[in-house]
């Protein structure tokens, strides 16, 4: 055992955010909702949405028998809404090909459209008690500083990174999936991104960062994600036209809802590629 492992699991235990898919009640399909909409998204938006979706489409097998559109339009603004497609194409291949169960081998997870190593762990660990290394921005961060002494890890995940994630894994099943949440938490709660509550922190005499001095971050330069004017705020708003309509959209609708003539026609072309639209021969918009 890890001299990481007991301060951090009791943390945990006493810190522990009440989350509806961490509910003890919660079956393994509320648990790969959450995991497609937390990607890049704040829990505090993904909250109301997981519930309504939840309510609406409590099973795999109730989405799949759904148009993919409806699964764009209650993703809502969420952003990234081809994770709305994703899941719901996810959802037809479990019907398809596992009975309408969320399968809790990783191999089965991985194979399922729109899931990749990341969110088969993630969905294997936390909803099937699976023993696999999980690693999120949190927990990278945490264990970025915590056992090598740097602010942050490195642009995408390394095989020295894997390997020390895999080290620090109890090897109890049960143990090893809290532990993957535990960290998680950690790393949203207390060891922030920025302003990190070192005080606050389980294992703050055991962090080689905080030993270190907390030597600033010299990789390479961190991007900050843009919004205003870009293609993915001309793409939200003409999606947002398409979700809150009944029925077709007009060209002119969409041209009302972004000025910019050449970016709108290729943010429109590029949710038609997309699969997020589709475009009718009368030359109106649609979901898909």
């Amino acid at each position: 055992m890890s001299a990481l492992h007991d301060p951090i699991l009791g943390w945990y235990d006493e810190h522990a955010r009440d989350l509806p898919w961490r509910a003890a009640s919660a079956g393994a399909w509320s648990v790969m909702v959450s995991e497609f909409m937390l990607q890049q998204t704040p829990v505090a938006r993904v909250l109301p949405v997981h519930e309504e979706w939840l309510r609406r489409w409590p099973t795999p097998a109730d989405l799949a028998a759904e148009s993919s559109g409806e699964a764009v339009r209650a993703w809502g603004r969420l952003g990234y809404p081809r994770r709305a497609l994703r899941l719901h194409a996810a959802a037809t291949a479990i019907v398809e090909q596992h009975g309408g169960e969320v399968p809790a081998a990783y191999d089965d997870l991985r194979a399922l459209p729109g899931i990749g190593d990341y969110t088969a762990a993630a969905i294997a660990t936390f909803a099937h008690g699976r023993r696999h290394v999980v690693l999120d921005t949190n927990v990278r961060r945490v264990l970025a500083r915590v056992a090598t002494g740097v602010e942050f890890p490195a642009t995408s995940v390394t095989k020295g990174e894997r390997a020390l994630a895999a080290d620090l894994l109890p090897h109890d099943e049960p143990t090893a999936a809290t532990w993957s949440v535990a960290v998680m938490e950690l790393g949203a709660l207390v060891c922030t991104a920025t302003n990190p509550r070192c005080g606050a922190c389980p294992v703050a005499d055991l962090c080689a960062w905080r030993a270190a001095g907390h030597p600033a971050y010299d990789g390479p330069p961190r991007r900050a994600q843009t919004w205003a004017g870009t293609d993915r705020q001309c793409r939200g708003r003409l999606l947002a036209v398409l979700r809150e309509a009944e029925g077709e959209v007009t060209q002119e609708r969409l041209d009302a809802a972004w000025s910019e003539d050449l970016q709108r026609a290729r943010c429109l072309a590029g949710l038609v590629e997309d699969g997020l639209a589709v475009r009718t021969a009368r030359g109106t918009y649609a979901l898909p």
